[in-house]
């Protein structure tokens, strides 16, 4: 019994100590996304984008930064793609993640470019929310964890959804 005891013993230090360095090997290559890419077509690893918020203030504009980085929203019907209608595809401002395609696009008079469907469910996160004194589900990058806007279910056929997303969290790429 010891001798079976003194094995098991061995053989899960030698699983922990495995397991700890499969871990550090992931930490020091940077954790992967998989996302959907409009260009390929395909499902493929990215690795997430995480920087400092020093970082974050470089590479943002001031008002991107408020909105994507401390969850704050632009003022309603204020935003540049609100009355947008041109064919293409909406990607992070953050991280060039595509989110959203044109087509996906309506009008739902709440002031913020409103879509009904992500361009794959696996390129965006939804987080509850329970700021403001009420419940809703935050909208975010999947790649970057960027604050998108907030998911509401009061959109069109066939989804039912309304992902309301504030223009600053966007950028805009044509497709011919």
């Amino acid at each position: 019994m010891r001798m079976f005891v003194s094995i098991l013993i061995v053989l899960v230090s030698a699983c922990v100590q495995g397991s700890e360095g499969t871990e550090a090997e992931a930490e020091e290559a940077g954790q992967m996304v998989d996302v959907f890419s409009f260009e390929t077509g395909e499902i493929q690893p990215v690795e997430r984008l995480e920087l400092s918020e020093e970082e974050w203030r470089e590479k943002l504009t001031a008002e991107q930064y408020r909105i994507i980085r401390e969850k704050k929203t632009e003022r309603s019907f204020s935003g540049q793609y609100v009355d947008h209608n041109e064919r293409g595809l909406y990607r992070c401002a953050a991280c060039g993640n595509d989110l959203f395609l044109s087509d996906k696009k309506y009008d739902s008079g709440c002031g913020w470019p409103s879509f009904f469907q992500p361009i794959d469910s696996q390129n965006v996160a939804m987080t509850p929310d329970f700021s403001l004194g009420m419940r809703r589900v935050e909208l975010q990058c999947a790649r970057c964890s960027a604050h998108l806007g907030h998911v509401f279910p009061d959109g069109p056929k066939p989804t039912g959804q309304r992902y309301c997303v504030n223009s600053a969290s966007l950028a805009f790429d044509p497709v011919k």
